[in-house]
């Protein structure tokens, strides 16, 4: 309620006190008064009639300038003065009060401020103490750092339950989603499940488990795993343990060997050059030479003739030599790795494989239990796919079904389709061909992938279904961790590091009764074409940072310019710096958005004027498919929790109350960051108030009047 209102209804309270005052007393005095004290009374009111009235008026207006003179200088002041008291207490200590209201109040907003310079100054000397005091611990975690970031290999940590508590450049760019544009998956507190399988993370932690149950030297497991750019991880897991031997959390130090892999089909191709390649001049040699001693009186010029043949067959078979060791001489050494990998994983690399190079349809089926084989799955991909595109070409299958089940102690992989069926001579045909087809492909035959692998491969028919089907017959097996050898400790530091995560507990459902302090954030901001999104204005960028363990992570921002696909106005261009020309070739909101709702998985959204961005946001829904079910946040509503009485509740009148400075102000990521900033000032004073949780603070921003915003 604003002062002017209350002064309008103080007076009115007045006036309606007086008149009702008057109107009382005359009604309880009059019937006792004398006839002569009536007709006196009566009197003197017709004489003075007009100055009683202008009293009665005029009486409220006086009292009433006194009220509002009194909530001036006496009552508003010292509530303000409250609120900028606690705000330089908890959020910013270069805050001063303003020196309003009575001379005794200015001489108290005086006093403040001085106890305030003081208490800075203290406060800058403890700092300062501090700063000397950790110069040590600063000094070895930056060594730390400078170490981390000289590995050669990914390194990851992750607590117990998953959560990334640290990651070095090279992680980062391993594990991106994109890694053109180097768009990451990985970030402080997200989870390392939406990069790796978790039933891989859960299974090596078992075996470590039981490792240390055993008191093994060293409890360390691989396994090898694809990554959502498609490139083949092979990765060890070490744990990490607390005083009473308990796994607190993990380390995992991955490495790509898609190129080691593909190495190893150039050392067939080798294999077979100098076999095949060299059959045709090695059997001239040997017929001329047959000859030569068959019939050793044969005339000068034959035998010059054969022994001509005999040189040049020999120089061609050198020249060849020479070539074919040259070009694959990085592979003569390779040895041909079977890796541990899950049945689930080989068939999504083989699916994916498939469907982005022959466009067939995929269905994959797999066992209820995690099944593990040891593959190479390179030479098995190029196999199926050899298949498919055989099968595609000749007998036009267009969808085809992956079944991987158990038998016994082997697995039974199934290559599945209907239609049109094929004979046993075609298998006969195919498994003893190269692996190629179109130009592309392994010089292996589907015999050689199945010896490679120790099993067997052959064709079958199902009667009753009328399904063809390949089946691969393969030994299954368990994960085994490598003999264990003498480490060297490389001494590892992250780039990126929060420890404290390792205490955090696991986020849940259960948002609303978790503390601020608990809770991971995704500060965003938007810029559009104007401010109609119900009229048609669009998305014209949108920028982002996350905000984790009470940290604002700047080094893992969003920052996406978007083609809004419709005319940008002069005005809009004026306040956000944004031309036609910059949006000419960016993508449109339909691939941005995916990616961004990416990014905000598992935190809290926080905006200033959120209604406004989200309304965007919900108006695409339909069209993007993507629904932004995050908790929100309003810095605009919390800064009205906060301080009522302020009489602006802008970004910039904030920050300046907060002491936050602002940067690219209008442009999308520097106004996140800003509000990011703020917003972090903003949860002490919310727990002053007693808005601890995030149900109490969503239920305290329901009552501020700007909830009511529609656009």
């Amino acid at each position: 309620m604003s002062r002017r209102f209350k002064f309008v209804l103080t007076l009115g309270a007045l006036f309606l006190f007086i008149v009702g005052a008057i109107l009382a007393g005359l009604f309880i005095v009059w019937p006792a008064m004398e006839q002569e004290e009536r007709v006196i009374l009566t009197e003197i009111y017709s004489r003075h009639a007009g100055m009683f009235v202008v009293f009665v008026l005029f009486l409220p207006l006086v009292l009433g300038l006194l009220l509002d003179y009194l909530f001036r200088s006496y009552i508003d002041p010292p509530k303000m003065m409250t609120e900028e008291i606690k705000l330089m207490l908890s959020s910013n200590p270069g805050h001063r009060i303003r020196a309003s209201g009575s001379s005794e109040l200015k001489e108290l907003a005086l006093t403040v401020n001085q106890l305030a310079d003081a208490y800075q100054a203290q406060a800058v000397d403890v700092e300062a103490k501090i700063r000397a005091a950790r110069a040590d611990t600063e000094e070895e975690k930056n060594r730390l750092a400078a170490l981390m970031s000289e590995l050669v290999q990914s390194v990851l940590v992750c607590n117990i339950e998953g959560r990334i508590l640290l990651y070095n450049q090279r992680a980062r760019q391993l594990l991106s989603s994109n890694p053109e544009s180097g768009g990451a998956l990985i970030g402080l507190g997200r989870s390392i499940f939406g990069v790796i399988e978790k039933n891989l993370i859960v299974h090596a932690l078992e075996n470590i488990g039981r490792r240390l149950r055993e008191k093994t030297v060293e409890p360390v497991a691989d396994f090898v795993t694809s990554a959502k750019a498609g490139q083949i991880i092979r990765a060890q897991m070490a744990p990490v343990l607390d005083r009473a031997r308990e796994i607190t959390g993990f380390v995992l130090t991955l490495e790509d060997i898609t190129r080691s892999i593909e190495s190893g089909t150039r050392r067939d191709f080798l294999l077979r050059a100098l076999t095949e390649g060299t059959r045709a001049s090695l059997a001239n040699i040997r017929a001329a030479v047959e000859t030569l001693l068959e019939y050793p009186g044969l005339d000068p010029g034959k035998r010059n003739r054969f022994t001509r043949i005999i040189g040049e067959e020999a120089e061609k078979l050198s020249i060849q030599l020479d070539g074919t060791v040259n070009e694959y001489a990085d592979s003569l050494n390779l040895e041909w790795p079977l890796e541990n990998m899950l049945g689930s994983d080989v068939l999504a690399i083989i699916q994916r494989k498939v469907e982005q190079n022959l466009g067939v349809s995929v269905k994959t089926q797999t066992a209820v239990q995690p099944l593990w084989l040891k593959v190479d799955s390179y030479s098995l991909t190029q196999a199926v796919v050899y298949i498919v595109r055989r099968l595609k070409d000749d007998f036009r299958v267009k969808e085809v079904t992956l079944k991987l089940k158990e038998a016994g102690r082997y697995s039974h992989f199934d290559i599945v389709w209907t239609g049109m069926l094929t004979g046993g001579e075609t298998l006969q045909t195919w498994e003893n061909e190269p692996l190629i087809t179109a130009g592309k492909g392994s010089l292996l035959t589907l015999n050689d992938v199945a010896e490679r692998h120790g099993g067997e491969i052959w064709f079958q028919v199902e009667k009753d279904s009328q399904n063809s089907f390949f089946r691969l017959l393969l030994p299954l097996t368990q994960p085994e961790l490598p003999p264990v050898t003498a480490r060297q400790e490389i001494p590892s530091r992250p780039e990126y590091y929060d420890f404290d995560l390792f205490h955090r507990p696991g986020q849940t459902p259960e948002l609303d009764q978790r503390r601020l302090t608990e809770l991971n954030y995704t500060v965003f901001d938007t810029e559009t074409t104007g401010l109609n999104p119900s009229r048609g204005d669009e998305i014209i960028s949108i920028g982002a940072v996350r905000i984790v363990n009470g940290r604002l992570l700047q080094h893992e921002a969003f920052d996406q310019l978007i083609d809004p696909q419709c005319p940008l106005p002069e005005e809009s261009v004026r306040i956000h710096g944004i031309t036609p020309q910059m949006l000419s070739g960016q993508p449109f909101i339909g691939r941005v958005l995916p990616t961004f709702f990416q990014f905000c998985e598992d935190t809290v959204l926080v905006a200033h004027n959120a209604a406004f961005d989200m309304r965007f946001l919900q108006l695409k829904e339909e069209v993007t498919g993507i629904r932004f079910t995050h908790p929100v946040l309003d810095t605009l509503l919390l800064s009205e929790v906060i301080h009522p009485n302020q009489e602006s509740h802008r970004l910039e009148a904030i920050a300046q109350r907060f002491g936050v400075h602002v940067i690219g102000r209008h442009t999308a990521l520097g106004d996140a960051i800003v509000t990011g900033e703020i917003f972090l000032k903003m949860i002490p004073l919310l727990n002053e108030k007693g808005l601890i949780t995030l149900r109490e603070v969503r239920e305290a921003c329901l009552k501020a009047s700007a909830a009511r915003a529609v656009y």
